[in-house]
Protein backbone atom coordinates (compact mmCIF):
# COMPACT_ATOMS: atom_id res chain seq x y z
CA UNK A 1 0.00 0.00 0.00
CA UNK A 2 1.59 3.33 -0.58
CA UNK A 3 -0.59 5.11 2.00
CA UNK A 4 -0.65 4.52 5.73
CA UNK A 5 -3.84 3.77 7.38
CA UNK A 6 -5.34 5.92 9.72
CA UNK A 7 -6.13 5.32 13.24
CA UNK A 8 -9.75 4.28 14.10
CA UNK A 9 -10.87 7.24 15.78
CA UNK A 10 -9.56 9.85 12.61
CA UNK A 11 -11.55 7.47 10.47
CA UNK A 12 -14.70 7.73 12.10
CA UNK A 13 -13.90 11.90 11.60
CA UNK A 14 -13.24 10.90 8.47
CA UNK A 15 -16.64 8.84 7.67
CA UNK A 16 -18.75 11.18 8.98
CA UNK A 17 -17.37 14.39 7.13
CA UNK A 18 -17.47 12.33 3.66
CA UNK A 19 -20.89 11.27 4.26
CA UNK A 20 -21.78 15.01 5.03
CA UNK A 21 -19.77 16.08 1.51
CA UNK A 22 -22.09 13.24 -0.20
CA UNK A 23 -24.56 14.90 0.60
CA UNK A 24 -23.42 18.01 -0.26
CA UNK A 25 -22.02 17.77 -2.91
CA UNK A 26 -24.05 19.12 -5.32
CA UNK A 27 -22.79 22.23 -3.80
CA UNK A 28 -21.38 24.92 -6.46
CA UNK A 29 -19.13 27.55 -4.32
CA UNK A 30 -16.97 26.64 -1.26
CA UNK A 31 -18.07 28.70 2.14
CA UNK A 32 -19.90 31.82 0.56
CA UNK A 33 -18.16 34.67 -1.44
CA UNK A 34 -15.06 33.65 -2.40
CA UNK A 35 -14.28 35.43 -5.17
CA UNK A 36 -15.79 38.44 -3.61
CA UNK A 37 -12.42 40.05 -2.46
CA UNK A 38 -9.35 38.24 -3.67
CA UNK A 39 -6.14 38.92 -3.22
CA UNK A 40 -3.76 40.36 -5.64
CA UNK A 41 -0.40 38.29 -7.52
CA UNK A 42 2.77 39.54 -6.23
CA UNK A 43 3.10 41.89 -8.48
CA UNK A 44 -0.24 43.68 -7.07
CA UNK A 45 -2.45 43.54 -10.53
CA UNK A 46 -4.49 40.28 -12.11
CA UNK A 47 -1.81 37.39 -13.57
CA UNK A 48 -1.44 37.00 -17.24
CA UNK A 49 0.46 35.16 -19.55
CA UNK A 50 4.07 36.57 -19.63
CA UNK A 51 4.92 38.02 -22.65
CA UNK A 52 7.57 36.20 -24.72
CA UNK A 53 11.29 36.73 -23.92
CA UNK A 54 13.19 38.84 -26.03
CA UNK A 55 16.19 37.43 -27.74
CA UNK A 56 19.57 39.18 -26.80
CA UNK A 57 20.33 39.48 -30.56
CA UNK A 58 24.40 41.52 -31.03
CA UNK A 59 23.32 45.15 -32.45
CA UNK A 60 26.44 44.07 -34.98
CA UNK A 61 27.13 40.69 -36.46
CA UNK A 62 30.74 39.73 -37.55
CA UNK A 63 30.29 39.14 -41.56
CA UNK A 64 31.69 35.61 -40.95
CA UNK A 65 29.55 34.78 -38.83
CA UNK A 66 26.69 35.72 -40.80
CA UNK A 67 28.20 33.92 -43.83
CA UNK A 68 28.11 30.31 -41.99
CA UNK A 69 24.60 30.70 -40.76
CA UNK A 70 22.57 33.21 -42.63
CA UNK A 71 19.72 31.85 -41.92
CA UNK A 72 20.03 31.61 -38.00
CA UNK A 73 17.09 33.04 -35.79
CA UNK A 74 17.08 34.20 -32.80
CA UNK A 75 15.81 31.90 -30.14
CA UNK A 76 12.79 32.51 -28.67
CA UNK A 77 12.42 31.70 -24.98
CA UNK A 78 8.52 29.70 -24.60
CA UNK A 79 5.86 31.63 -22.65
CA UNK A 80 5.33 30.04 -19.40
CA UNK A 81 1.97 28.82 -18.65
CA UNK A 82 -1.09 31.13 -17.53
CA UNK A 83 -2.26 30.85 -14.16
CA UNK A 84 -6.21 29.83 -14.00
CA UNK A 85 -7.97 32.70 -12.78
CA UNK A 86 -11.44 30.74 -11.65
CA UNK A 87 -11.49 27.58 -9.66
CA UNK A 88 -13.46 24.68 -10.05
CA UNK A 89 -16.21 26.40 -8.05
CA UNK A 90 -16.35 29.40 -10.23
CA UNK A 91 -14.97 31.68 -7.83
CA UNK A 92 -12.60 34.36 -9.39
CA UNK A 93 -8.88 33.94 -8.46
CA UNK A 94 -5.90 35.39 -8.26
CA UNK A 95 -2.96 33.15 -7.78
CA UNK A 96 0.18 34.89 -6.22
CA UNK A 97 3.28 34.39 -9.67
CA UNK A 98 5.01 32.51 -6.43
CA UNK A 99 3.34 29.87 -4.76
CA UNK A 100 5.59 29.04 -1.74
CA UNK A 101 3.23 27.20 0.52
CA UNK A 102 -0.14 25.73 0.82
CA UNK A 103 -2.45 24.42 3.24
CA UNK A 104 -5.16 21.70 2.00
CA UNK A 105 -7.99 21.02 3.58
CA UNK A 106 -9.19 17.84 2.05
CA UNK A 107 -7.27 14.60 1.69
CA UNK A 108 -7.75 13.97 -2.08
CA UNK A 109 -5.97 17.34 -2.15
CA UNK A 110 -3.07 16.32 -0.32
CA UNK A 111 -2.76 12.90 -2.10
CA UNK A 112 -2.84 15.12 -5.38
CA UNK A 113 -0.40 17.18 -3.70
CA UNK A 114 2.35 14.96 -3.29
CA UNK A 115 2.02 12.76 -6.24
CA UNK A 116 2.37 16.04 -8.14
CA UNK A 117 6.06 16.57 -6.19
CA UNK A 118 4.38 19.34 -3.94
CA UNK A 119 4.62 18.13 -0.67
CA UNK A 120 7.69 20.39 0.75
CA UNK A 121 4.86 23.22 -0.01
CA UNK A 122 2.03 21.76 2.46
CA UNK A 123 2.77 23.95 6.00
CA UNK A 124 -0.87 22.32 7.07
CA UNK A 125 -3.65 19.65 6.09
CA UNK A 126 -7.06 18.37 7.82
CA UNK A 127 -7.08 16.55 10.25
CA UNK A 128 -8.45 13.40 7.96
CA UNK A 129 -4.42 13.30 6.10
CA UNK A 130 -2.86 12.59 9.32
CA UNK A 131 -0.78 9.28 8.46
CA UNK A 132 -1.20 9.72 4.92
CA UNK A 133 2.43 9.02 3.35
CA UNK A 134 4.03 11.76 1.96
CA UNK A 135 3.09 14.53 4.10
CA UNK A 136 4.98 16.69 6.27
CA UNK A 137 5.12 16.00 10.16
CA UNK A 138 5.02 18.44 13.03
CA UNK A 139 2.93 21.27 10.64
CA UNK A 140 -0.68 22.35 12.30
CA UNK A 141 -3.81 20.43 11.32
CA UNK A 142 -7.51 21.37 11.14
CA UNK A 143 -10.89 20.02 11.38
CA UNK A 144 -12.07 19.89 7.53
CA UNK A 145 -15.74 21.01 8.55
CA UNK A 146 -14.81 23.52 10.63
CA UNK A 147 -11.49 24.72 10.70
CA UNK A 148 -9.51 27.53 12.99
CA UNK A 149 -9.61 30.72 10.98
CA UNK A 150 -7.93 32.39 13.02
CA UNK A 151 -5.20 30.01 12.79
CA UNK A 152 -5.20 29.90 9.30
CA UNK A 153 -4.72 33.82 8.52
CA UNK A 154 -1.69 33.48 11.38
CA UNK A 155 -0.50 31.00 8.86
CA UNK A 156 -0.75 33.05 6.09
CA UNK A 157 -0.06 30.73 3.19
CA UNK A 158 0.01 31.32 -0.19
CA UNK A 159 -3.01 28.91 -1.22
CA UNK A 160 -5.76 27.62 1.35
CA UNK A 161 -7.08 24.93 -0.46
CA UNK A 162 -10.90 23.49 0.50
CA UNK A 163 -13.77 21.70 -0.28
CA UNK A 164 -17.67 22.29 -0.66
CA UNK A 165 -17.71 20.82 2.78
CA UNK A 166 -15.23 23.19 4.79
CA UNK A 167 -17.26 26.08 6.60
CA UNK A 168 -20.40 25.01 4.16
CA UNK A 169 -23.15 26.77 5.83
CA UNK A 170 -21.22 29.85 6.80
CA UNK A 171 -21.24 33.37 4.35
CA UNK A 172 -17.77 34.33 3.43
CA UNK A 173 -16.14 32.43 6.04
CA UNK A 174 -12.87 32.85 4.46
CA UNK A 175 -12.79 36.19 4.17
CA UNK A 176 -10.37 37.39 6.93
CA UNK A 177 -7.37 35.25 5.01
CA UNK A 178 -8.45 36.92 1.60
CA UNK A 179 -8.26 40.27 3.40
CA UNK A 180 -5.23 39.47 4.43
CA UNK A 181 -3.80 37.83 0.83
CA UNK A 182 -4.50 34.55 0.96
CA UNK A 183 -5.83 32.68 -2.07
CA UNK A 184 -8.61 30.54 -1.37
CA UNK A 185 -9.09 28.11 -3.89
CA UNK A 186 -12.45 25.99 -3.71
CA UNK A 187 -12.32 22.64 -5.78
CA UNK A 188 -15.73 20.90 -4.88
CA UNK A 189 -16.45 16.91 -4.91
CA UNK A 190 -15.66 15.60 -7.92
CA UNK A 191 -18.66 13.87 -9.29
CA UNK A 192 -16.82 11.45 -12.26
CA UNK A 193 -13.48 9.99 -12.56
CA UNK A 194 -13.33 13.31 -15.94
CA UNK A 195 -13.99 15.64 -12.82
CA UNK A 196 -11.11 14.02 -10.95
CA UNK A 197 -8.44 14.44 -14.40
CA UNK A 198 -10.00 17.72 -14.56
CA UNK A 199 -9.14 18.64 -10.81
CA UNK A 200 -5.93 17.23 -11.29
CA UNK A 201 -4.82 19.38 -14.04
CA UNK A 202 -5.83 22.59 -12.22
CA UNK A 203 -3.87 21.82 -9.33
CA UNK A 204 -1.15 20.97 -11.55
CA UNK A 205 -1.55 24.55 -13.62
CA UNK A 206 -2.06 26.55 -10.37
CA UNK A 207 1.08 25.40 -8.71
CA UNK A 208 2.43 25.37 -12.53
CA UNK A 209 3.64 21.79 -13.00
CA UNK A 210 1.39 21.41 -15.64
CA UNK A 211 3.49 18.44 -17.42
CA UNK A 212 3.33 16.46 -14.05
CA UNK A 213 -0.20 16.78 -13.80
CA UNK A 214 -0.37 15.14 -17.61
CA UNK A 215 2.07 12.48 -16.08
CA UNK A 216 -0.59 11.72 -13.08
CA UNK A 217 -3.42 11.53 -15.31
CA UNK A 218 -1.37 9.40 -17.97
CA UNK A 219 -0.87 6.99 -15.77
CA UNK A 220 -4.19 7.11 -14.09
CA UNK A 221 -5.83 6.40 -17.12
CA UNK A 222 -2.78 3.73 -18.34
CA UNK A 223 -4.15 1.38 -15.22
CA UNK A 224 -7.90 2.06 -15.79
CA UNK A 225 -7.35 0.87 -19.29
CA UNK A 226 -5.10 -2.53 -18.08
CA UNK A 227 -8.63 -3.14 -15.89
CA UNK A 228 -11.15 -1.97 -19.19
CA UNK A 229 -8.89 -4.12 -21.52
CA UNK A 230 -9.93 -7.03 -19.28
CA UNK A 231 -13.21 -6.72 -17.96
CA UNK A 232 -14.16 -4.86 -21.87
CA UNK A 233 -14.84 -8.60 -22.94
CA UNK A 234 -17.54 -9.34 -20.56
CA UNK A 235 -20.55 -9.10 -21.99
CA UNK A 236 -22.91 -6.20 -20.23
CA UNK A 237 -25.60 -9.00 -19.38
CA UNK A 238 -23.31 -11.23 -17.63
CA UNK A 239 -21.69 -8.79 -15.46
CA UNK A 240 -22.71 -9.40 -11.96
CA UNK A 241 -24.71 -7.13 -9.69
CA UNK A 242 -23.08 -5.10 -7.13
CA UNK A 243 -24.38 -3.13 -4.02
CA UNK A 244 -21.90 -0.97 -2.27
CA UNK A 245 -22.07 -0.48 0.88
CA UNK A 246 -20.22 2.66 2.64
CA UNK A 247 -21.95 2.97 5.90
CA UNK A 248 -23.63 -0.17 7.98
CA UNK A 249 -26.61 -1.36 9.92
CA UNK A 250 -28.81 0.35 10.81
CA UNK A 251 -27.24 3.68 8.76
CA UNK A 252 -26.82 2.17 5.32
CA UNK A 253 -25.63 4.19 2.96
CA UNK A 254 -24.54 3.81 -0.53
CA UNK A 255 -24.48 5.72 -3.99
CA UNK A 256 -26.64 5.95 -7.36
CA UNK A 257 -26.08 7.17 -10.83
CA UNK A 258 -24.05 10.37 -10.65
CA UNK A 259 -21.43 9.82 -8.55
CA UNK A 260 -17.78 8.55 -8.87
CA UNK A 261 -18.33 5.71 -7.06
CA UNK A 262 -20.88 4.51 -8.94
CA UNK A 263 -18.63 4.67 -11.95
CA UNK A 264 -15.74 3.12 -10.35
CA UNK A 265 -18.15 -0.23 -9.95
CA UNK A 266 -19.15 -0.02 -13.70
CA UNK A 267 -14.75 0.50 -14.69
CA UNK A 268 -14.34 -2.60 -12.70
CA UNK A 269 -16.72 -4.29 -14.69
CA UNK A 270 -19.70 -4.29 -12.25
CA UNK A 271 -23.38 -3.26 -12.55
CA UNK A 272 -25.15 -0.88 -9.33
CA UNK A 273 -27.72 -2.49 -8.23
CA UNK A 274 -28.98 1.09 -7.11
CA UNK A 275 -28.33 2.84 -10.27
CA UNK A 276 -31.50 3.72 -11.09
CA UNK A 277 -31.35 6.04 -8.35
CA UNK A 278 -29.20 9.54 -8.52
CA UNK A 279 -26.66 10.77 -6.00
CA UNK A 280 -25.30 9.57 -2.26
CA UNK A 281 -28.60 7.49 -1.10
CA UNK A 282 -29.89 6.23 2.33
CA UNK A 283 -31.07 3.07 1.63
CA UNK A 284 -33.44 0.50 3.33
CA UNK A 285 -31.99 -2.88 4.21
CA UNK A 286 -35.55 -4.02 2.15
CA UNK A 287 -34.50 -2.26 -0.96
CA UNK A 288 -31.37 -4.28 -1.00
CA UNK A 289 -32.68 -7.46 -0.43
CA UNK A 290 -35.22 -6.80 -3.10
CA UNK A 291 -32.11 -6.18 -5.42
CA UNK A 292 -30.62 -9.19 -4.92
CA UNK A 293 -27.23 -8.20 -5.67
CA UNK A 294 -24.30 -11.22 -6.66
CA UNK A 295 -21.71 -9.02 -5.00
CA UNK A 296 -21.72 -6.56 -2.33
CA UNK A 297 -18.58 -4.71 -1.24
CA UNK A 298 -17.69 -2.41 1.65
CA UNK A 299 -15.11 0.05 2.33
CA UNK A 300 -16.64 0.50 6.20
CA UNK A 301 -12.89 0.37 8.34
CA UNK A 302 -14.49 1.63 11.87
CA UNK A 303 -16.17 -1.82 12.87
CA UNK A 304 -14.19 -4.91 13.64
CA UNK A 305 -15.13 -6.64 11.17
CA UNK A 306 -17.25 -5.78 8.18
CA UNK A 307 -17.61 -7.98 5.99
CA UNK A 308 -18.71 -10.90 8.52
CA UNK A 309 -21.52 -8.37 10.22
CA UNK A 310 -23.01 -7.98 6.58
CA UNK A 311 -22.56 -11.68 6.00
CA UNK A 312 -24.58 -12.24 9.13
CA UNK A 313 -27.48 -9.55 8.97
CA UNK A 314 -30.51 -10.57 9.72
CA UNK A 315 -33.28 -10.98 6.84
CA UNK A 316 -30.23 -11.13 4.22
CA UNK A 317 -29.64 -14.96 4.04
CA UNK A 318 -31.59 -14.89 0.90
CA UNK A 319 -29.42 -12.72 -0.69
CA UNK A 320 -27.31 -13.82 -3.64
CA UNK A 321 -24.18 -12.41 -2.33
CA UNK A 322 -24.97 -13.49 1.40
CA UNK A 323 -25.28 -17.62 -0.24
CA UNK A 324 -21.79 -17.42 -2.12
CA UNK A 325 -20.02 -15.44 0.42
CA UNK A 326 -18.86 -13.03 -2.31
CA UNK A 327 -18.92 -10.48 0.00
CA UNK A 328 -15.67 -8.29 0.00
CA UNK A 329 -14.05 -5.31 1.81
CA UNK A 330 -12.30 -2.54 -0.54
CA UNK A 331 -9.58 0.13 0.16
CA UNK A 332 -11.50 2.66 1.71
CA UNK A 333 -8.84 5.53 0.89
CA UNK A 334 -8.83 4.42 -2.57
CA UNK A 335 -12.59 4.36 -2.78
CA UNK A 336 -13.92 7.16 -1.15
CA UNK A 337 -11.13 10.29 -2.31
CA UNK A 338 -11.94 11.08 -5.32
CA UNK A 339 -7.92 11.41 -6.95
CA UNK A 340 -6.00 9.61 -8.85
CA UNK A 341 -5.72 6.77 -6.66
CA UNK A 342 -9.23 5.43 -7.25
CA UNK A 343 -7.61 2.60 -9.52
CA UNK A 344 -6.75 0.80 -6.52
CA UNK A 345 -10.23 0.82 -5.73
CA UNK A 346 -11.35 -0.22 -9.35
CA UNK A 347 -8.79 -3.17 -9.16
CA UNK A 348 -9.66 -4.39 -6.43
CA UNK A 349 -13.58 -4.52 -7.03
CA UNK A 350 -12.82 -5.87 -10.70
CA UNK A 351 -10.25 -8.67 -9.07
CA UNK A 352 -13.24 -9.13 -6.59
CA UNK A 353 -15.86 -9.64 -9.14
CA UNK A 354 -13.97 -11.71 -11.47
CA UNK A 355 -10.55 -13.52 -10.77
CA UNK A 356 -10.27 -15.90 -13.38
CA UNK A 357 -9.84 -13.29 -15.51
CA UNK A 358 -7.01 -11.80 -13.09
CA UNK A 359 -5.06 -14.87 -12.89
CA UNK A 360 -6.76 -15.76 -9.33
CA UNK A 361 -6.99 -19.24 -8.86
Amino acid sequence: MKREMVTQSRVKTKITALLLGMLLFTLTACGGKTGAAQPKTASGTQTTPAAEAESETPAVQDSETKEQAPDAQPAEAESPAALPTTDPSGASIAIPDQVDTVVALAPSFCETLVALGLEEKIVGYDLQSVGLAGLPEDVPTFDTVNPDVEQLTALAPDILLVSNLSLYDQEAPYQPLIDAGVCVVCVPTSESVEDVRSDIRFLAAAFCVPEEGERVVAEMDGELKAISDVVSAIPKEERKRVYFEISPAPYLYSSGSGTYLHELIELAGGRNVLADQDSWISVEGETVVAANPDVIFTNVNYTDDPVAEILGREGWAGVSAIQSGEVYYIDNMASSLPDQNIVTAVEEMARALYPERFGAE
